[in-house]
């Protein structure tokens, strides 16, 4: 695990949205970069079909058969 310095403001926005979701800070940061990531990835899909996807990666069946 290391250490990323962000802006004030940032983490302000990181702080606000953790507690609306119901995540801690450091989740919600890794979770916005995980979805940025996968954005960059794949410029083409919807944030809805992101996570979608991502849904669908974590049913057990999934881990099953891969």
């Amino acid at each position: 695990m290391g250490i990323v310095k962000i802006a004030e403001d940032l983490h302000e926005d990181v702080r606000r949205a953790s507690t609306v979701m119901c995540r801690s800070i450091n989740a919600q940061a890794e979770f916005w970069m995980k979805i940025g990531m996968l954005a960059e990835a794949n410029p083409t899909l919807s944030f809805t079909e992101i996570v979608r996807m991502q849904m669908q990666a974590a049913e057990p069946d999934a881990a099953r058969a891969a």
